[in-house]
């Protein structure tokens, strides 16, 4: 039977952990940022921001500002100059940081987490409802997020539940839910003002409530979870401070996320994270560049921590109490605008996201895209492929 929201305050035992984290940071209203890197970037933003407060009441234009200017906020930043996290070369760094989804250059795991990923992987195998292997039984690849990752994964869905390749043991579980940014998973019995109404009771719950309610539909269990696509952001990052802050709040949230879900489901073996996409189309301050942008080296801090041994994300238990699943890079999302990736020639349109008073959530054109990404990687991910097809 699902909980109402903040019935049971123990079963989130990483809740004050993050709470008094987030306070703290509530405390450190002057961070200024010592870079000056992004400054054209911030201010461009702030200036979207302002026209969009100005000439939209919700969703209603007021026909306030020129044309002239309402051209600019429909076009937004065709790109920003930042180097794909993926694509920096060795010299080139971001506020002091290199590039590489691994670090110093780096985009595949070192050895040792490579092999721990894939022993991982190895691992996922048809379950029952009790999580018993069982040759007739499922495998659950679900996602975790906002709605940004809901619509993501329902585009992902659909294709995959529609791909002849795929193993019909692999159940697709849409978790996401809109409005529950990474600080709302990571604190759920907090006071966010975004509950849900938990299908189909109609209760109110929260994200892992709702989690539960998805897997219910389809028709499976906890116990069968065992692969999970985070893709998060911080709604209104800026009030967190200016890079490092804002992304660090982001790591140890996605972190208690991962803590929380390996106690949720005790089958889980691997997490794959992504950040975010292109936000330089975005015309208020929900999740703009280059807050996007910068989500990277969140998700990289945090893969870091777990290589480098944090005990808070430990999977070997012969290091000690299994407290996280392993966590590696799903596909990078991220392409500067219209200026194609060296590597693929990836880009981000216009059109790929709604238009004003938005900027911030995908289009269906934007959704396939996505969609497309993350159905190629699990069919040809050597972490992911063995399982995902037949």
């Amino acid at each position: 039977m699902l909980c109402t929201y903040g019935l049971f305050a123990t079963a989130f035992p990483d809740t004050p952990y993050i709470q008094a984290l987030l306070a703290q940071k509530s405390r450190q209203k002057d961070i200024v940022s010592t870079w000056d890197v992004d400054a054209a970037v911030r201010e461009t933003a702030a200036y979207f921001s302002n026209l969009m407060r100005t000439e939209f009441q919700g969703g209603n234009r007021r026909y306030r500002i020129s044309e002239d200017e309402y051209a600019l906020l429909e076009r937004g930043m065709p790109s920003t100059g930042f180097i794909p996290l993926n694509e920096m070369t060795a010299g080139q760094t971001y506020k002091g940081q290199e590039g590489g989804l691994y670090g110093n250059g780096g985009n595949e795991p070192p050895l040792e987490h490579r092999l721990a990923a894939e022993a991982a992987a190895a691992k996922i195998q048809p379950l029952d409802a009790n999580g018993k292997p069982d040759p007739n039984g499922r495998i659950v690849l679900m996602s975790m997020g906002m709605s940004n990752t809901r619509q993501h994964w329902a585009a992902f869905k659909q294709r995959a539940d529609n791909d002849r390749d795929k193993s019909k043991a692999v159940v697709v579980v849409n978790g996401a839910a809109g409005g529950q940014d990474a600080r709302v998973w990571a604190d759920p019995l907090g006071d966010h003002g975004r509950q849900l109404s938990i299908p189909p009771t109609g209760w109110k719950g929260n994200a892992w409530d709702y989690a539960d309610a998805m897997l219910a539909e389809q028709g499976v269990t906890r116990e069968q979870v065992q692969a999970v696509w985070i893709y998060q952001a911080l709604m209104n990052p800026h009030q967190y401070g200016a890079y490092p802050e804002h992304a660090h709040v982001l790591a140890e949230c996605i972190g208690v996320m991962v803590r929380e879900a390996k106690r949720r489901y005790p089958n889980l073996q691997v997490v794959f994270l992504s950040s975010r996409t292109y936000a330089g189309y975005a015309v208020r301050e929900l999740n703009p560049e280059p807050y996007a942008y910068e989500s990277a080296f969140a998700v990289r801090q945090l893969i870091l921590e777990q290589i480098d041994g944090n005990p808070r994300y430990n999977y070997d238990p012969a290091k000690g109490p299994v407290t996280a699943p392993v966590l590696v890079w799903g596909p990078y999302l991220w392409a500067d605008g219209i200026i194609p990736r060296s590597t693929d020639g990836f880009t981000w349109e216009r059109e790929d996201f709604t238009p004003p008073p938005d900027g911030t959530h995908p289009s269906g054109k934007g959704t396939a895209k996505v969609a497309q990404m993350l159905l190629a990687f699990f069919k040809t991910d050597p972490l992911t492929r063995d399982w995902f097809l037949k």
